[in-house]
């Protein structure tokens, strides 16, 4: 093991790895609820969600730990759950099966890149500015679904938004996991937004929000109901074009940003900036989406809450594999973790949505080229209610106030690319009479 993992040349041990590893999957361990929760709101059946989460992060965690040997952990995405839910079933429409055939046609062309090592061109095709703008726009985004679905926020009487009813146990359970959470954040707790929806989950069952299950174990939920469920009809649509795109580009740099972040954090860095075995870190991203597309869930990433178990003193993939016997043995426990009010995970979204902002002050807003596309981007997520709309318009205005203002040279081939497409895509129904 100390050959195979190089406990020794990390300065690790064993305890340490494992111990590590019960840290990141305590911090991570509310996409557990969260996404089943989410992803049922399109239809899907939420056992077989469970399942799917909890297969799908097992193989994309147990790759990264035997491919590359380091500590991070993977799971479905925040944010790509939201866009997959939200944007695309409930706002356009789609069928959950559209969407899933969207995240496994991302994770085949994040396969092929990743192969050939043209993630790197794309990366650095998109300006830096809108990279850390997607990142805060979903972050205020998540915020709004959290607030939405505990009916903290809604529609008002006359008014786009305005308060729900604050009087209700339901509101109360909200408040409560959402002051725990954000007290043990405040102490640097680990687990804290797990220990958030717990403490208000135990507040539901008093206040009679929700009712304790008769059994607390069970075999996992069959995927049968939402395993294999893809779609062809419509693969060579704007749509799916569009939808496939917006989840490669935030998979993209989410992933990227996540390793480079937690791997510096780890000392994993080398001397002119590199981190050994990146490719097989991303190669296993990648297929934790494939697989993950075919199981019945959302994007997989890599979760930055791996963090945490570096900050434990995980140095290799021995962290990853511990974090990977807690999801297999969390799947035991459906029932249990059925029984979380969307109350709860609200909080936990709310809080989720704070620690994607963070890169806001990295945004130069002094140049009003790079701040207000950036501004636009972060704006137009949560008030059109949709992650895609939020690029399409925060690329369009960033190549369009470059060009306006003689710094088009700034701009690079690809994103005069992608900004006509997306430009083209919104346009279409002014186009189409024009062109018979």
């Amino acid at each position: 093991m100390d050959k195979f993992f190089q406990l020794k040349a990390r300065n690790t041990s064993v305890r340490t790895e494992l111990v590590a590893g019960l840290t990141t999957f305590m911090t991570m361990s509310y996409i557990l609820i969260v996404n089943p929760n989410m992803l049922s709101a399109t239809g899907m059946d939420k056992g077989g969600v469970f399942t799917a989460t909890i297969i799908a992060s097992v193989v994309a965690t147990l790759m990264m730990a035997l491919m590359a040997n380091l500590p991070f952990a993977l799971a479905p995405g925040m944010g790509l759950n939201a866009f997959f839910t939200y944007s695309i079933c409930l706002g356009m429409g789609k069928d959950w099966r559209f969407a899933l055939t969207a995240v496994f046609l991302e994770g085949i062309i994040f396969l092929l890149l990743s192969l050939f090592k043209v993630r790197e061109f794309i990366f650095e095709a998109i300006p830096i500015t809108l990279k850390k703008a997607v990142s805060c726009g979903i972050g205020l985004f998540i915020a709004l679904i959290g607030l939405n679905s505990a009916g903290i926020v809604g529609t008002g009487k006359g008014t786009v938004l305005g308060l729900g009813n604050l009087l209700t146990p339901q509101s109360a359970v909200f408040f409560f996991g959402l002051l725990v959470a954000a007290l043990l954040t405040a102490k640097n707790i680990k687990g804290a937004l797990f220990a958030g929806i717990v403490s208000s989950t135990v507040l539901a069952l008093i206040l009679g929000v929700v009712q304790l299950p008769t059994s607390i174990f069970s075999l996992p939920p069959s995927m049968a109901p939402v395993a294999l469920q893809l779609q062809w009809e419509h693969v060579f649509t704007w749509e799916m074009f569009s939808v496939m795109f917006t989840f490669l580009f935030v998979d993209i740099f989410d992933t990227v940003g996540t390793l480079a972040g937690v791997a510096t954090k780890a000392g994993l860095i080398d001397e002119k900036g590199r981190l050994p075995k990146v490719g097989n870190a991303l190669f296993a991203d990648a297929a934790g989406t494939t697989v993950g597309a075919l199981c019945g869930t959302s994007t997989i990433t890599t979760f930055v809450e791996s963090a945490a178990g570096v900050a434990d003193g995980g140095r290799t993939g021995l962290t990853s594999v511990s974090t990977a016997f807690w999801f297999v043995v969390s799947l035991f426990f459906f029932p249990l973790i059925s029984i979380v009010p969307p109350q709860a995970t609200a909080s936990a979204l709310v809080i989720v949505g704070l620690f994607m902002l963070t890169p806001i002050k990295e945004i130069n807003f002094s140049d009003f080229t790079e701040s207000i596309p950036a501004y636009i981007t972060m704006l137009m997520m949560p008030f059109s209610y949709s992650i895609a709309e939020g690029i399409s318009f925060g690329m369009i205005s960033y190549v369009v106030l470059k060009v306006l203002s003689g710094k088009g040279k700034e701009v690079s081939l690809l994103m005069y690319i992608l900004s006509l497409l997306f430009a083209v895509r919104i346009f279409w129904p002014l186009l189409q009479p024009l062109l018979g």
